[in-house]
């Protein structure tokens, strides 16, 4: 039976294996751990039977396979994941289902056997098209092998493929955004994310910072360099749907609509986070001890009547959990919402949070309605005024007092 859209839930997969870590990157990710490969392998398998046990197999929407690089699992072992969730849940039959790849790793074999597994959309953290910068952010690829992946991925046949991209990084010029902008661009892919850069606590490329090795980013260049993105990618023809992603028309991410949408999503996987049931919890870090819990995972699993607070810390895989109350809920719910450009439907997002949120923030919305930052239409949509995409964050902190 096929689940309508709204109904059930989305499913992220965590993969945690790297065969280099980027320094930048601030993950759970892991590097020089493949003898894991395969207790990982059995581990997540489990992880995905047992939690479809205890929830009553809900129908699943969208599958989303992150990390780490799921691309550099060995041959075969993305086949096997989703056939486990396969066995497990009823998966929409037009699903969505994204695998993050390095494009070094998209060979010919390797695109082919991704899209005979069943992944349907290609994630590619592409990042930039000039070759020194990405050498600086630790990337395994440069700008040819970059082009060379996507036409693999044409030729395996996906039709609905996403490019990563950063900027504001150190050393980077406008003239070098507009370059890997433009050059890209003349590869049509469906979907593009672009992410300013985010110095991460604990990450080497923040030390390098620090340490002067690396000048400290440039605020006012980054968004010089979001602004030439906009103008570019309207020029082309895209849909800019989220502060941070454009598309061609009906190509959104279904996946990622789910989280601003504030619906419900299991993450398996070590590290991975979860949102169920007004529940927010996340599993253990350690790829070794989590193959230990999910094996407690599966011999204990059974259908739970309901799915409480109680019934998920008891789960062996859980680390820890936050119950989200009436005013997370209705914060996260608007400042989620809020990222799509298109806008939110208040009342929509009212009746299914069951919290009239119009009236909450009656006086937050007069006064960012008023200083230009939020725009009501016609129909009911609220939505971010141009003015206040490079300031979203101080429109979203207004909700959360």
């Amino acid at each position: 039976m096929c689940a309508q859209r709204g109904e059930g839930i989305s499913l992220y997969v965590h993969i945690p294996f790297c065969l280099s870590k980027c320094p930048y990157c601030d993950f759970n990710t892991y590097q020089g751990i493949e003898s894991q490969f395969g207790d990982f392998l059995t581990a997540v398998t489990g992880e995905i039977a047992a939690w479809g046990r205890a929830l009553g197999r809900p129908a699943v929407n969208t599958i989303f396979l992150g990390g780490g690089t799921p691309s550099y699992l060995p041959d075969g072992d993305v086949g096997r994941i989703l056939e486990s969730i396969a066995d497990t849940y009823p998966v929409r039959e037009d699903a969505e289902i994204t695998a993050e790849c390095n494009p070094n790793d998209l060979t010919p074999a390797k695109c082919a056997e991704l899209r005979a597994a069943g992944i349907n959309r290609i994630s590619m953290g592409v990042q930039s098209m000039d070759n020194g910068l990405l050498a600086m952010l630790g990337r395994r690829h440069d700008a040819d092998e970059a082009v060379g992946a996507l036409d693999a991925c044409r030729h395996a046949g996906f039709d609905n493929v996403n490019l990563d991209l950063m900027y504001g990084l150190p050393n980077q010029t406008l003239g070098q955004w507009q370059d890997t902008v433009e050059r890209l661009l003349t590869q049509s892919p469906e979907h593009i994310s672009m992410y300013s850069l985010t110095l991460e606590e604990g990450t080497p490329l923040k030390r390098w910072v620090e340490q002067g090795r690396l000048p400290e980013p440039d605020p006012d260049l980054a968004a010089d360099m979001y602004d030439l993105a906009r103008a570019s990618l309207y020029d082309a023809g895209y849909h800019h749907y989220e502060i941070s992603n454009w598309c061609r028309p009906g190509l959104q991410s279904e996946h990622n609509l789910a989280y601003w949408r504030n619906l419900q999503w299991l993450g398996v996987g070590p590290g991975a986070h979860s949102s169920l049931a007004g529940v927010r919890f996340w599993t253990v870090r350690s790829p070794r001890v989590y193959a230990r819990k999910a094996a407690e995972w599966v011999e204990i699993a059974g259908r739970w009547d309901l799915v409480t607070p109680a019934a998920i810390e008891s789960v062996p895989t859980v680390d820890d959990l936050e119950v989200i109350d009436e005013a997370t809920t209705a914060a996260e719910t608007m400042f989620l919402g809020l990222r799509l450009l298109d806008g939110m439907d208040v009342a929509a997002a009212s009746a299914r949070v069951g919290i009239d949120l119009a009236a909450r923030y009656e006086r937050e919305l007069v006064e960012l309605a008023a200083e230009g930052l939020l725009v009501w239409e016609n129909d009911g949509r609220l939505r971010l005024s141009e003015d206040a995409y490079l300031v979203a964050n101080q429109v979203f902190t207004r909700f959360l007092v």
